[in-house]
């Protein structure tokens, strides 16, 4: 058997194993001192843990249980204050492309030829300008109101 598998079965059954996992555990140590060496810190810690190594600590299942109610409260007024019906991320991301295409295609209309020719230069600042106010207007909402799940995602 491997060593893992070895360690499987002390860490699975410790207490309950056959006297065959014993014998065939205490086989394997004999030729594998890390194997022994592990099972050995295993048992050790099992009965540090298991002799009350912790002490109790009074008042601290009252403690625990009032921050459980008060974020339940906390989440049911955030329940109640979520607008219904508001876009989801997906959402967002489909209106965002379909105002960048709209935007991007705008200049292939048959009037924009016409416009330009007449007006000249002094109409495509204006232009290119509204498109990028638009466009980080529509950025900095979308990120305004997904700051929760984008820092998230991210890991910021």
């Amino acid at each position: 058997m491997t060593c893992s598998e070895i360690l499987d079965m002390v860490y699975e059954e410790p207490d309950n194993m056959p006297l065959f996992n014993q014998i065939r555990i205490w086989l394997h140590t004999i030729f594998c001192p890390n194997c022994a060496q592990e099972i050995e810190r295993y048992q050790v810690s099992r009965a540090i843990l298991q002799n009350d190594f912790f002490p109790i600590s009074p008042g601290l299942e009252e403690s625990i249980m009032a921050k459980i109610d008060t974020l339940e409260e906390e989440e049911e007024i955030k329940d109640a204050y979520a607008v219904p019906g508001g876009l989801s991320t997906r959402g967002w991301v489909i209106a965002g492309l379909i105002i960048f295409v709209s935007l991007a295609t705008s200049f292939f209309g048959f009037d924009f030829r016409h416009l330009t020719n007449e007006s000249g230069i002094s109409f495509l600042l204006p232009m290119g300008i509204t498109i990028g106010i638009v466009l980080t207007t529509y950025g900095a909402l979308f990120i305004g109101s997904h700051l929760k799940e984008l820092s998230e995602r991210f890991g910021l």
